[in-house]
C-alpha cells in the first residue's frame, strides 16, 4: 500500500543498488526466539516478492540472488556486511549455522567494490547491529556480535573517517530491531533506545512499546518502508514528512526477521 506524499526530501540518502536473497523451504528451519508459529512457506515468498517491488519503487537496482537450502537464514543478507559508499566490510556472524553465509556473500560485493574488509575471529559481528546515521555508526553488542566484533569495526570505521560507537544492548535482539535513522536528523526510537544518551541529539519519532516491531522499518531515497499493521507509527512518519510503503511481514516476524535485515542497500 504506497501512501501519498506529504514532504518531498532528497539528496541526503540516496541508495542506488540493494541485494536481496529468495528464502529456501529450509527457511521454516532456521533460528528463532519468537513464538508465533511456522512460517508458511507460500505467503513467505509472496511477500518476499512485495518486497522486492517496494524497493524497486523506491528507485534502486536490485541484486537477486537464489535460494540456498545450506543456509535457512539466509535470506536475512543485511546480517553478512556492513557497506559504505567506497567499502564494504564483511561480517562474521555470530550464530554457528549462519557463519558461512558470507563466503557465498563476498564475491557479490566484489562485483560492487574494490576495498573489502573483514571482521576476524574471535570477533563475530551482524550486520544487523550496525547503524549509520550520516556519518555516524552505532555498533550494537549482542548475542550474535561481541565486544572484539565490535571493536574490529569501530577501528574500520575510524581509520576511514567515519565516528563509531559502541552500544551493549540491554533489551533488543539485534541493535536495528529497535532503532532506525530516516535522515534529516530523525531517528525512529523504541525501548532502551528513547532516552538513550548517545541519541539525545537526534529528533525522536518514539514508537510505543506495542508497536516495537515497527521501530524496524527503513529509509530507501523518498520512502519509508515499515511493516503492516502499525497505524500509530505509520502516522508519526507521514506527520514528519515521508512518504510511506507499507508491507506485510508476518512470516518473516516468525523468524525474528524485519525489513532492515533482507537487504543490504547501498
Amino acid at each position: 500500500m504506497l501512501q501519498n506524499e506529504t514532504i518531498k526530501f532528497s539528496g541526503e540518502i540516496t541508495f542506488r543498488n540493494v541485494i536481496v536473497k529468495t528464502p529456501g523451504k529450509s527457511y521454516v528451519n532456521g533460528l528463532t526466539t519468537s513464538d508465533l508459529g511456522t512460517p508458511d512457506y507460500n505467503q513467505l515468498l509472496i511477500q518476499h516478492a512485495a518486497y522486492i517491488e517496494a524497493l524497486k519503487t523506491c528507485g534502486v537496482e536490485v541484486t537477486h540472488l537464489p535460494a540456498n537450502e545450506e543456509y535457512p537464514d539466509s535470506t536475512f543478507v543485511e546480517d553478512t556486511a556492513v557497506l559504505t559508499k567506497k567499502f564494504a566490510v564483511v561480517t562474521n556472524p555470530g550464530a554457528a549455522s549462519r557463519n558461512r553465509e558470507i563466503v557465498e556473500m563476498e564475491p557479490v560485493l566484489k562485483e560492487f567494490y574494490d576495498k573489502i574488509y573483514h571482521i576476524q575471529s574471535p570477533g563475530t559481528l551482524d550486520g544487523g547491529d550496525v547503524l549509520q546515521a550520516d556519518h555516524h555508526f552505532y555498533i550494537g553488542i549482542s548475542t550474535r556480535t561481541n565486544a572484539e566484533g565490535a571493536r574490529q569495526l569501530k577501528e574500520i570505521l575510524e581509520s576511514e573517517g567515519y565516528q563509531a560507537k559502541i552500544i551493549p544492548l540491554k533489551e533488543f535482539f539485534h541493535l536495528k530491531t529497535g532503532i532506525a535513522y530516516l535522515g534529516h536528523n530523525k531517528m525512529v526510537v523504541a525501548g532502551e533506545f528513547v532516552d538513550h544518551p548517545y541519541f539525545k541529539q537526534y529528533e525522536k519519532i518514539v514508537v510505543s512499546k506495542t508497536n516495537e516491531y515497527s521501530a524496524n522499518c527503513i529509509r530507501v531515497n523518498d520512502y519509508v518502508i515499515l511493516p503492516k499493521g502499525y497505524e500509530e507509527t505509520q502516522r508519526k512518519i507521514e506527520e514528519a514528512g515521508f512518504k510511506t510503503i507499507v508491507l506485510e511481514m508476518s512470516e518473516f516476524q516468525k523468524q525474528d526477521g524485519g525489513l532492515s535485515c533482507l537487504s543490504l542497500r547501498f
